[in-house]
């Protein structure tokens, strides 16, 4: 019976040896872009900008208070654009320092937090945006100001668990499509 025993083991033991198994790697679902096309947003809002027409709007829930705070939806990438507008003369600082601590907040889960100055003193354009690295839950943030009344701030969520290797391409994606919005933001005259 030992013998046996033994025999058994040796063979497990063998055909174990001669396996070329190898661990394969996680996979992600393929995501499928759209194509790059763009609009104009305007509206009653002090402010217009390009948008992607694969995008949809959506009241916020500040919407009914303010109707310039709205959500840029993109449903087949499960992403959402939470757009706030804010005015006064007085504000202004005390809204950029709420917008970076918003932002900071992310550094317990980001890796990194990268800030890109956008200035245009033509059209009254002063902003940042944060690219927020890591599985943070909000990716992409920006915010800008006339630095006298106009006072506009985006944040990008995904209805998903953070993941930074699984969301990157579609931060990429989405990063062209903020990128554009700020580039082409104007404040309407008073």
């Amino acid at each position: 019976m030992n013998k046996i025993v033994w025999l058994f083991v040796l063979i497990i033991f063998c055909v174990a040896c001669n396996s070329d198994y190898l661990p394969k790697p996680r996979g992600y679902f393929r995501i499928d872009f759209p194509e790059k096309k763009y609009t104009n947003y305007d509206s009653l809002c002090p402010f217009t900008f390009s948008y992607p027409v694969y995008a949809m709007f959506e009241n916020s829930e500040d919407s009914l208070t303010d109707p310039c705070s709205f959500n840029i939806v993109f449903p087949k990438l499960n992403a959402k654009i939470y757009m706030t507008y804010k005015t006064g003369k007085e504000n202004i600082p005390g809204y950029i320092e709420d917008c970076h601590k918003f932002v900071y907040k992310h550094t317990i889960k980001a890796d990194a937090i990268n800030e890109k100055l956008y200035i245009d003193s033509l059209k009254k354009m002063y902003g940042v945006l944060y690219e927020i690295k890591g599985n943070a839950a909000s990716s992409l943030q920006f915010f800008m100001t006339d630095s006298v009344s106009h006072f506009l701030r985006g944040s990008l969520y995904f209805n998903t668990i953070p993941n930074k290797d699984s969301l990157l391409p579609v931060i990429r994606f989405l990063q062209e499509d903020i990128i554009r919005l700020i580039e082409t933001l104007e404040w309407k005259n008073d």
